[in-house]
């Protein structure tokens, strides 16, 4: 297994209890791929340095993980 970070991007309109909702999915999924989640940091509303479907503001959420290199890509999709 190797060491990956994943920064997803939620809207700035998601609620907190939307954003643990997406954060716990993203989680479900890499274990249930046999990985191992480290670290979860939720960065708090940042400027985009371009606007993404209008907004220029996002939350950010860092997840530090395990996981077998063959299965990465099935993360970022």
């Amino acid at each position: 297994m190797r060491d990956y970070e994943l920064v997803t991007i939620i809207s700035p309109e998601v609620d907190e209890e939307g954003i643990a909702r997406i954060r716990d999915e993203v989680n479900k999924f890499i274990t249930d791929k046999n990985g191992i989640v480290g670290e979860v940091k939720h960065w708090g509303k940042r400027k985009l340095a371009y606007p993404l479907k209008k907004f220029m503001e996002g939350n950010y959420v860092l997840t530090r993980f395990e996981l077998e290199p063959e299965l990465v890509k099935e993360v970022e999709t």
